[in-house]
C-alpha cells in the first residue's frame, strides 16, 4: 500500500467512531413518578400530568420517559421506592399526591430535583424555605386542600338537624395531615357551635369499622380528611355514607361521582396539570430553587342529587345554585 492511502485510511478509521456517535440519538430524560396509590386510582391526574408536560414540550414516549413507582396506598414503602428512583438516577423525581410521598423524596435526595403537587403548605411541613424562594432542589404546586376543611364543616352545619354532631375521618399513617386537621376542624366546629368526633382509619376494614361507630353514636355529618388512600376508596366510602345515611363530605370529585353527596376542595387536575409544566420547565435546565411555589386557588363544590334524594335529604337550592357540577 501507498504511504497516501495508507494516511488517509487512518484518518477515515478516525473519523467513523466519531460520526457514529454523532448519529446516535441524544438519551431521553427520565421522570421518576412517585405514586402513593396506584395507576388505576389516579387515571385522571396521571392524564392531567401528561398534558402539561406536553404543554411544556415533552411527549412521553417520544422525548421523555416515565418510570412509575406505586405504594398502593402504603406509605411506609414511600421511602424504599423513593430510594430505588434515586438509584435509577432519574432526571426530576415527581409527586403527585400525598405529603408523605413528597417527604419521602426529599430524604431521599438533595441533588435530583422533586417537584410535588400538595395539599399542605410546603413551607408548614419543612419541604421548602418560602414560596418565592423555595431553595434547595425542590418546587411544585399546592392546592387548598387541609385548610378548605373548616369550609367543609360549614357546609354540613346547614345540612344536619340542629344538635346533631359531626365526625372527622383521619388517616394516621398521614401524620402530618392528621395533625393540621385535627387541630383546624374542632377549632372551627367550637366557633359553628358543633361538636365533632375524630375517627381513624388505615384500611378498608377500619373503613366500616369507623362508619359503625358513627350510626352507633348517632352522627349524621362526616368532613373525610384529605388523604390519597381515601381517594382510591371513594366507592367505598360512598356506599357506606349512602347505607348509613351519613351526610358526607370529600375534598375529592372522585367522592361525589362514585355516589358520595358532597366534594368541595381543590381541583387535582388542574394542579396535576401545571405540575407536569413545571417539570418540563426543570427538564429545560431551570432550577428548583428559584421556580416559586404555585398556589392553585381553583375550588370546586360538586353535589349529588341522586344521592340526596336517595337519603331523604332536601338540598337547599341556595347550595345548588354555588355548585359547580350537580350530578342527576
Amino acid at each position: 500500500m501507498r504511504r497516501r492511502e495508507f494516511v488517509a485510511g487512518l484518518g477515515l478509521a478516525g473519523l467513523a467512531p466519531l460520526a457514529a456517535r454523532a448519529q446516535q440519538p441524544s438519551k431521553k430524560p427520565v421522570v421518576g413518578l412517585l405514586g402513593s396509590e396506584s395507576p388505576d386510582s389516579w387515571k385522571d391526574r396521571l392524564n392531567a400530568f401528561r398534558q402539561g408536560l406536553s404543554e411544556a414540550g415533552y411527549i412521553e414516549g417520544q422525548n421523555v420517559a416515565i418510570e412509575y413507582r406505586w405504594a398502593e396506598g402504603r406509605n411506609d414503602r414511600l421511602a424504599a421506592l423513593a430510594a430505588d428512583l434515586v438509584s435509577q438516577q432519574v432526571s426530576v423525581i415527581v409527586v403527585l399526591g400525598s405529603t408523605p410521598s413528597a417527604i419521602a423524596a426529599k430524604h431521599a435526595t438533595v441533588t435530583i430535583p422533586i417537584v410535588f403537587r400538595i395539599g399542605t403548605d410546603p413551607v408548614e411541613v419543612g419541604l421548602v424555605a418560602s414560596l418565592a424562594r423555595p431553595g434547595g432542589n425542590l418546587t411544585g404546586v399546592t392546592t387548598l386542600g387541609a385548610l378548605v376543611a373548616p369550609k367543609q364543616l360549614e357546609l354540613l352545619r346547614d345540612l344536619i338537624p340542629a344538635g346533631a354532631e359531626c365526625g372527622l375521618l383521619l388517616n394516621p399513617s398521614n401524620p402530618v395531615i392528621t395533625n393540621i386537621e385535627s387541630r383546624v376542624v374542632p377549632a372551627a366546629a367550637q366557633a359553628l357551635g358543633l361538636k365533632v368526633h375524630i375517627l381513624n382509619a388505615t384500611t378498608a376494614d377500619e373503613l366500616d369499622r369507623a362508619f359503625a361507630s358513627l350510626v352507633e353514636r348517632r352522627i349524621r355529618g362526616l368532613v373525610i380528611a384529605v388523604d390519597t388512600f381515601f381517594v382510591a376508596r371513594s366507592e367505598q366510602l360512598a356506599d357506606l355514607a349512602l347505607r348509613n345515611a351519613i351526610l358526607a363530605v370529600s375534598p375529592y370529585e372522585e367522592f361525589a361521582a362514585a355516589g358520595g353527596l358532597i366534594s368541595y376542595g381543590g381541583s387535582i387536575t388542574d394542579a396535576s396539570r401545571k405540575a407536569g409544566v413545571c417539570t418540563g420547565r426543570v427538564l429545560k435546565g431551570e432550577r428548583p430553587a428559584e421556580i416559586p411555589i404555585e398556589q392553585s386557588t381553583r375550588l370546586q363544590l360538586v353535589i349529588n342529587a341522586k344521592t340526596a334524594a336517595a337519603i331523604g335529604l332536601d338540598l337547599p337550592a341556595q347550595l345548588l345554585a354555588r355548585a359547580d357540577k350537580v350530578i342527576e
